[in-house]
């Protein structure tokens, strides 16, 4: 397949851009603008091995039209290209480890954690490249390092990968700690690792009363030490008693979180419940306003001798940001549960009208989550009406969920209201970001991948994927903090969530095996009496054949039967014996 350009992406000619806008227009090099490019051509080529901007002569130049950070994101894409393809995608990588730039070296690092995203390689050539540059002095190359082995090994429990980063988790950047404890985090997803998990509360209650712990990026440490505890449930008790002597209100966010990823995808009740009464609350902050009254009497004594010194603006709590990360919450524990995601899509409509500002600007997101590449025309609906808010925050987190439920879809309606939306936000450079980064996620791997977690006709959810979903959806409570912010590296946490959403029949030597299959809806066959159909509306295709996120196989034939319990992925068949052709 022809690679696409983001302007194939974009259609930017069907866009009715006004005259004077487009004149503008074809002077100026935003540099926000080449980013949300970058990405749009890594994300939407993923895979592919070739694209028009990185691979082709010259690919150099489009690198040095982007600014610092974003030079890291513009040469990590490059991983993404190559997307595991170990034997391949190394060498065109590897001359970048050769640049004077910082930022494009710890791109090149990033890309090669990306590259490795959930392969195993005999060579191991990610810890071997990589582990060299953890313990360096430069920050923006250990950035770049700490994210490709998070990636390159995410799920693997490998101790030694995790003894190379458990030092910098004690380090005086806040940026290394936490992307280190996050990374640690995904590496040992749901392992229950005492000695990360001890490492990381320890930092956090090291920051305890400290101006440190208000940093966005001390929710990501939080975030790393709960992946410990993915899917373990009552585990999430020890813990919860380790942080009861933070203050609050970080104390509701690491139980919040923690709450999230323990009952992650079970669809429990009780827990949705309880989570559902902490998002409900009204946030008490009296005694906190009392607190800071009490500072501003002495803060005026002393302004009398010291009136021409400024004093730098501290930051201050956001004593709701506890209920946002249960709203974020309510979504991952009922995902993968028909009934209650649909309850709990009810419920966020709600939360959207009547919610305080923070608990609004994650319900997007959490509706997003609840159908992960599942473009739902109610679930369109709403977000398409939030991707409009006045609040820039609202608007930027509505339209990323409107990525996420279209993910390597290429859902035509979702694609054409995110070209609206491009004309309603030209104005405004964060929200364009954003409706071009959901651009590039809707076309993601040309339509042959999806971003959702649950696999084995959804009745299993992928820890690894999960947490790759979690990642930047956590630092999009505060969008303007992190993704939109310096830290759009972040993003690149989905590409542990990418999964091929083909149907590939292998015969007992693992050679291409073509066999006619039926495909159609699925359907819920549980506590139904006799031999019910499993699938509606069938297609009969041959092999492969891509399958949606709600879609369900059968073989059409009697010649073959499937060795595992389902037909998705990559499937072993072996042939039946004495059957009448």
């Amino acid at each position: 397949m022809e690679p696409k350009a983001p302007e194939d992406i974009y259609k930017t000619w069907l866009e009715p851009v006004p005259p004077r806008i487009t004149v503008l227009g074809e002077h100026l090099d935003s540099a926000r603008q080449n980013l949300a490019s970058s990405l749009v051509n890594g994300f939407a080529n993923a895979g592919f091995g070739s694209d028009k901007l990185l691979t082709v002569d010259g690919g150099n130049k489009w690198i040095y039209r982007n600014k610092e950070h974003g030079m890291l994101s513009a040469t990590a894409s490059l991983g993404l290209l190559h997307l595991w393809d170990v034997d391949g995608g190394l060498t065109p990588i590897d001359k970048y480890l050769y640049s004077t730039d910082d930022y494009i070296k710890s791109g090149a690092l990033l890309a090669l954690g990306v590259v490795n995203c959930r392969v195993k390689n005999e060579c191991d050539p990610a810890l071997a490249l990589l582990g060299d540059y953890v313990a360096m002095d430069n920050q923006t190359l250990q950035v770049g390092a700490i994210l490709g082995i998070a990636l390159a090994y995410a799920g693997s429990h490998r101790d030694d990968v995790i003894e190379l980063l458990l030092p910098l988790i004690s380090s005086s950047s806040m940026e290394i700690s936490s992307l280190s404890s996050l990374a640690c985090g995904i590496i040992s997803v749901g392992k229950h690792d005492n000695e990360v998990s001890v490492t990381i509360l320890n930092k956090i209650i090291d920051m305890n009363g400290t101006d440190r712990l208000k940093s966005a990026y001390a929710r990501l440490a939080g975030l790393g030490l709960a992946l410990c505890y993915m899917g373990s449930r009552d585990a999430i008790d020890v813990p919860n008693e380790a942080v009861s002597i933070l203050e609050e209100p970080f104390k509701s966010i690491m139980e919040t979180i923690l709450l999230m990823c323990g009952y992650a995808g079970s669809g429990d009740v009780l827990v949705i419940q309880e989570l559902l009464h902490i998002v409900g609350e009204k946030v008490d902050i009296s005694k906190e306003g009392k607190k800071n009254s009490a500072e501003k009497k002495d803060s005026k004594s002393k302004k009398d001798s010291f009136t021409k010194i400024k004093v730098p603006k501290k930051p201050e709590w956001d004593y709701s940001i506890g209920q946002a990360m249960a709203t974020l919450a309510v979504a991952a524990v009922s995902m993968g549960e028909e009934i209650g995601a649909e309850m709990t899509h009810r419920i966020f409509g709600h939360v959207c009208r009547y919610g305080d500002p923070s608990v609004r600007k994650v319900a997007p997101l959490a509706i997003a989550l609840s159908s992960v590449s599942h473009p739902q025309l109610n679930v369109i609906d709403v977000l398409t009406k939030y991707s409009h808010d006045a609040d820039d925050e609202v608007a930027c987190n509505a339209i990323f969920g409107l990525g996420l439920i279209g993910a390597g879809t290429n859902n035509a309606r979702l694609a054409a209201g995110l070209r609206q939306l491009a004309v309603f936000h030209t104005r405004n450079p964060s929200q364009l970001f954003m409706v071009r980064f959901a651009q590039g996620l809707v076309h993601m791997g040309k339509g042959t991948l999806s971003l959702n977690p649950l696999h084995t006709d959804r009745m299993l959810v992928d820890p690894v994927g999960l947490a790759g979903l979690l990642a930047p959806l956590v630092a999009l409570v505060e969008p303007h903090a992190l993704v939109l912010g310096d830290s759009h590296y972040l993003l690149y946490f989905l590409v542990a969530a990418i999964q091929p959403r083909w149907l590939l029949t292998l015969d007992e030597n693992l050679d291409t095996l073509p066999v006619t299959v039926r495909v159609g809806q699925a359907v819920d066959v549980v506590g139904k009496a006799g031999t019910p159909k499993t699938i509606a509306g069938i297609h009969t295709h041959t092999t492969p054949v891509l399958l949606t996120s709600v879609e369900r196989a059968e073989l059409a034939t009697d010649q073959y039967d499937v060795v595992g319990p389902t037909l998705d992925g990559i499937c072993v068949l072996k042939k039946v014996k004495n059957v009448k052709v």
